[in-house]
């Protein structure tokens, strides 16, 4: 079985900040839900206050991650793929919902660890917005959804071999459709319409209210993200195998981590017949005479 080396260590501390991070993630995502009609007196207030308490929350998980739990290597790591994933991620985007960039989340999550996911989710969705101009107030909730798909991978069963790849493959199409269905609500509650049936109604009850979303996202989204999780899942298949021997090789010969060893010198050898400025000492006599030299031979 393989052993999974993950980069950085969620001690408890951490843990406990990302459960309560998600936990708060999970609110913002799905307050249509939860959040009774007439509370906000604008349709730019909620994502705009909701965008800086994602990214207040973000900072409190980089902050606990990066207090001396991740090394000058994983952060080396951490930056390396962000940058490989901002780079991929306008190959793919924009064309029937082909996403190139989350199958390096999947893999490199399973790889060095759910806390390494977690923050490569971050770190690569923020980089792509800076290289391709896409900054706004959606920016956290993707950044919030990567980072969740990346955390997630790290948390799968361990296993090996074909069943591994199997594995992954199915959770990268899972994660396509959940990505899909959790941005849909950084939107969907400000497209008021009265008169349709798909679109965000306030005061509704919860369950109405989720059935009206449900059947938004069939209509309006389901493609669109069969196409993320189709790619995802092919690309880990195919990729997979080669990619995660890569980040495995990779980990072992970082070895993140890696408590430091220290040897004692070693004591350096003294002549004895030789003194503190390298003269030679002379032997002592068996008469009690010390002036004779020693001799060589």
């Amino acid at each position: 079985m393989s052993t999974l080396t993950v980069a950085v260590r969620v001690p408890a501390r951490a843990v406990l900040a990302i459960t309560m991070a998600s936990f708060l993630g999970f609110v913002t995502f799905l307050w249509p839900f939860v959040v009774a009609p007439g509370t906000f007196g604008s349709t730019q207030t909620p994502p705009l206050m909701f965008g800086v308490l994602l990214l207040l929350v973000l900072a409190v998980i980089f902050a606990e991650i990066a207090d001396g739990r991740i090394d000058a290597k994983a952060l080396a790591m951490l930056g390396v793929l962000s940058a490989i994933n901002a780079a991929l991620r306008p190959l793919g985007a924009g064309t029937a919902g082909i996403e190139t960039v989350f199958f390096i989340l999947v893999l490199a999550g399973r790889v060095f660890g759910p806390g390494f996911g977690f923050a490569l989710g971050c770190t690569s969705l923020f980089a792509s917005a800076l290289l391709t101009g896409g900054v706004g107030p959606w920016m956290p909730y993707q950044m919030f959804g990567c980072a969740w798909v990346g955390m997630f991978a790290g948390l799968l069963p361990r296993a090996r071999g074909r069943a591994e790849i199997v594995l992954l493959a199915a959770y990268a199409a899972v994660s396509g459709y959940f990505f899909g269905f959790m941005l849909n609500l950084s939107f969907w509650p400000f497209s008021l319409d009265p008169t349709s049936s798909i679109a965000y109604q306030p005061g509704l009850p919860v369950l109405d209210q989720l059935h009206r979303y449900l059947t938004f996202f069939t209509v309006t989204s389901l493609g669109w993200d069969t196409g993320r999780a189709v790619t995802t899942a092919v690309l880990v298949t195919l990729a997979g195998p080669a990619v995660l021997g890569a980040f495995r090789r990779a980990a072992r010969r970082a070895r993140f981590r890696a408590a430091p060893t220290f040897t004692a010198p070693m004591p350096t050898s003294v002549n004895p017949g030789a003194t503190s400025d390298g003269r030679r000492r002379p032997l002592p006599d068996p008469d009690g005479a010390t002036d004779r030299l020693p001799v060589d031979r």
